[in-house]
């Protein structure tokens, strides 16, 4: 997650957006905006965002629209999503939500308490999650480029398809050899 990266609001609604901006602000991270579903996506997809805040229903693509299709792309698929609902509890939107992976579902009006703290909590998880997949590639690299090739780990060892070295077909004595029987260089018996 670049360090730039922006928290997206999300609402068909200005004055929501507004109260939502508002309540943000103390955070001190980047906030960005969008009207529709079709919006929030181009955004999430040009890879700048590391948490969602979006509202259930609007015009057109859904909030759910929007979920469904983050969860089916690689990249988007981790970005937390705080959904935002004006319509009261509903058992099928939190089953459906929760099973799509959403992290939290707020009620409007939202209490700028309770979105700061879920927001700051969401956003600094996904950033230490983000650090520890970049170190865990770069230790991987590391094992990588000092693991030796498995072909080349021994000069013994039989790789298929590869013919073996000619040996000596002479046998050899198994023990060692003593005093008495080393011929000096030059010499024969």
């Amino acid at each position: 997650m670049p360090s730039d990266a922006k928290i997206l609001i999300v609402d068909d609604h200005e004055d929501t957006l507004y109260a939502l901006e508002s309540a943000l602000a103390p955070l001190g991270y980047r906030v960005g905006r969008a009207t529709g579903g079709d919006q929030a996506l181009k955004e999430v997809l040009r890879g700048q965002v590391a948490l969602l805040v979006l509202d259930v229903r609007m015009p057109g693509v859904s909030g759910l629209d929007v979920v469904r299709y983050m969860r089916r792309v690689e990249q988007t698929q981790h970005i937390p999503v705080i959904l935002l609902t004006g319509f009261g509890p509903d058992t099928e939107l939190t089953a459906t939500a929760f099973a799509l992976g959403v992290a939290d579902l707020l009620m409007k009006p939202v209490d700028p308490w309770a979105l700061r703290t879920k927001v700051r909590y969401l956003y600094e998880a996904r950033r230490r999650h983000q650090a520890l997949e970049q170190e865990l590639r770069e230790l991987r690299a590391l094992v990588k480029e000092h693991t030796p090739d498995p072909a080349l780990a021994h000069p013994d060892a039989h790789i298929p398809g590869r013919r073996r070295p000619q040996q000596d077909p002479r046998p050899r004595d198994p023990r060692p050899p003593r005093d008495g029987d080393r011929m000096e260089q030059g010499r024969t018996p």
